[in-house]
C-alpha cells in the first residue's frame, strides 16, 4: 500500500521542484506518470525538462506516441501507460483513493500562492485519508522541506 505525499510550493516553483521528484523516483527504480489538467500546460512541462540542467537529461515523453509504455517518465492528462510505480499530481489534477493504495508513491505537487491550488489539495487530503490513505504534508516554507503532518 503506498502513500500519497503532498508538497506544498512556497520558494520554488514546479518546473523547478518537480525534476528534483523525478530524479528521486527514477533513482528508486520507478516508472513515474506526471499527471496534468491542460494539454499546453504539460506541453511547457516538456518543453522544461528537455531544456532541464546541463549536467544531467531527464528521459521523459508526451503520451500519445508508439512508445509509451517504454516512457520512464510519462506526461499525461489521462491513464498513464507506462505501468508507472509513482504518479505526479500538478496544476489539480485528480488523484483517487486506489491510485495510491495501488501506487509506490503518488506525489501531488501545488502552489503556494495561489488559494484555489491550496483549497483544492487540501480536499484533496480530506478524501484520500478519509479514504483510508496515508498521506504526507511537506512544506518548504522554511527554506528546506520539513515534514508538516502525516495521517495513516
Amino acid at each position: 500500500m503506498g502513500a500519497a505525499f503532498f508538497y506544498h510550493l512556497t520558494r520554488r516553483p514546479l518546473e523547478a521542484t518537480l525534476p528534483l521528484l523525478l530524479e528521486k523516483s527514477l533513482a528508486a527504480g520507478w516508472r513515474v506518470a506526471v499527471r496534468g489538467v491542460e494539454e499546453g500546460r504539460l506541453d511547457w512541462l516538456d518543453e522544461k525538462l528537455w531544456l532541464g540542467p546541463e549536467e544531467g537529461f531527464l528521459p521523459h515523453g508526451r503520451a500519445g506516441g508508439p512508445h509509451d509504455g517504454l516512457q520512464p517518465v510519462l506526461l499525461t492528462s489521462g491513464a498513464a501507460g507506462n505501468d508507472p510505480q509513482c504518479l505526479m499530481s500538478v496544476d489539480g489534477a485528480e488523484v483517487a483513493a486506489e491510485e495510491v493504495q495501488r501506487l509506490e508513491r503518488v506525489c501531488i505537487l501545488f502552489d503556494g500562492h495561489d488559494e484555489q491550488a491550496v483549497g483544492h489539495a487540501r480536499g484533496q487530503w480530506k478524501a484520500l485519508t478519509g479514504a483510508g490513505c496515508a498521506a504526507q504534508y511537506w512544506s518548504e516554507e522554511g527554506g528546506r522541506w520539513e515534514k508538516k503532518a502525516e495521517s495513516g
